[in-house]
């Protein structure tokens, strides 16, 4: 059975990316930029194709290209152990992001509903917040405080 072949856009088409995106992935290391064979047009194969998809689904788990980079070195399927210490590594991170994110919706809730609640020709409670979080003042709003404790 011949090996199917792509030129760059048919290429980019079947692995549901720009000509752009190969072109940069190549650039970073992630795929392999095919030779001109007799100075003809690059030709890519269904590997080609299968390797993009899988920097497009670890990209689509948080994984950076870097990371993404390792983990194409281990694709041979043999270094489970090592795959598993760079997915734990990531999900640890997730959960961090996860903790912070949880912190930053309850102080947004706060700021959101003190807005609500403002009537009349107030300060508004979340501009007052963060004015006051860059300035040096001696006196702190409460929705600075929470501020502060959403940064962490």
């Amino acid at each position: 059975m011949p090996v199917q072949e792509f030129t760059i856009g048919a290429f980019a088409a079947s692995a549901g990316v720009s000509v752009e995106t190969i072109r940069f992935y190549q650039r970073r290391g992630l795929i392999r930029e095919p030779s001109r064979l007799f100075g003809r047009i690059r030709r890519y194969h269904a590997e080609d194709v299968s390797r993009v998809r899988f920097v497009r689904s670890a990209q689509g788990l948080g994984f950076s290209l870097d990371e993404i980079a390792g983990l194409l070195r281990l694709e041979d399927g043999t270094h489970c152990n090592e795959a598993r210490t760079v997915a734990e590594e990531k999900l640890a991170g997730v959960r961090t992001k996860l903790v912070d994110l949880q912190r930053i919706e309850a102080v947004l809730g706060e700021l959101v509903e003190e807005c609500c609640e403002a009537t009349g020709n107030v300060r508004c409670p979340l501009i007052d917040a963060l004015q006051h979080e860059r300035g040096d003042e001696t006196q702190t709003p409460t929705s600075t405080r929470r501020l502060r404790r959403a940064a962490g």
